[in-house]
């Protein structure tokens, strides 16, 4: 959260809980959404690209493109945010949870990697689980109360066919039985070869050799960042009682793709003054 530049107490105000069970409705005001495209530019940036990098990268261009530092800038940036589609809608659902989910661990320090940086094709989504972070109180000393979280999340900003709440459903059981396991190596090959920022190896370790260390707690959530106007006739596909393997999410957001769509345009425009790192 300190990376992405964002006031924690200011983001818990985003999500009130309107229902905590069998679900957790989360609902948006219009208010709210309609300042992301100022509040979330910089931090969508950073999902995708670290400040230093975008700087190094800025002035390594400059024999390659003539122009203005920021026109500069403005092209490195928009070489790593995706195109508008189904790739930056599920991208915005991912990180908005990213956020949210970091934001409620607190006082705890939620780690969690920004997988969007790790992309190998920007109009395709991140591989492996959606959205991952370890809560590690007493970190470098493994602990019982060590926890990974794990959100498998879809969104739906326009009325179709897809069922939001199932899909999140049935994909969150995926993490469950063996993709969780696998985006841990995945991640760790990559910080092998590249910094994953807070996340360290060590971190990925301590739940990829999982009984060598004290048993830790793992949380999965099925996510639906829905559209405020489909959220009734998608509501009626929630389960009727809390299970215990998984917690659902559904997000409310007024004008979904509106808001997406404004915030992407923010973050691509989203240009640090005179080359400094915020």
């Amino acid at each position: 959260m300190q990376e992405l530049g964002l006031d924690i107490e200011q983001v818990l105000q985003w999500f009130p809980h309107e229902i905590e069970t069998p679900y957790v409705l989360i609902r948006v005001s219009a208010d709210h959404a309609n300042g992301w495209p100022i509040a979330l530019c910089d931090a969508v940036r950073r999902c995708y690209l670290k400040d230093e990098l975008l700087i190094n990268r800025t002035q390594e261009l400059k024999e390659e493109f003539s122009g203005t530092p920021e026109s500069r800038q403005l092209k490195v940036i928009n070489s790593k945010l995706p195109p508008s589609g189904s790739t930056m809608s599920g991208d915005f659902g991912e990180i908005l949870f990213y956020i949210y989910q970091a934001a409620r661990a607190h006082p705890q320090t939620a780690v969690g990697p920004k997988k969007w940086r790790l992309k190998h094709d920007r109009t395709k989504p991140a591989p492996g689980s959606d959205v991952v972070h370890f809560i590690l109180p007493t970190w470098p000393t493994p602990s019982a109360q060590d926890e990974i979280l794990c959100a498998e999340v879809k969104a739906k900003a326009t009325d179709g066919i897809s069922s939001p709440i199932e899909e999140a459903i049935k994909d969150c059981a995926k993490d469950r039985i063996s993709r969780l396991s696998r985006t841990l190596q995945w991640l760790k090959a990559r910080a092998i070869g590249e910094s994953l920022g807070a996340v360290q190896i060590s971190h990925l370790d301590r739940f990829i050799n999982a009984t060598d260390y004290p048993s830790a707690i793992k949380r999965f959530r099925a996510v639906a960042v829905i559209c405020s106007n489909l959220l009734d006739s998608e509501l009626v596909k929630a389960p009727a009682q809390a299970l215990t393997e998984y917690s659902l999410f559904v997000v409310a957001v007024p004008n979904l793709r509106a808001v997406y769509t404004a915030v992407f345009s923010a973050a691509s425009a989203s240009i640090l003054p005179n080359g400094q790192v915020k």
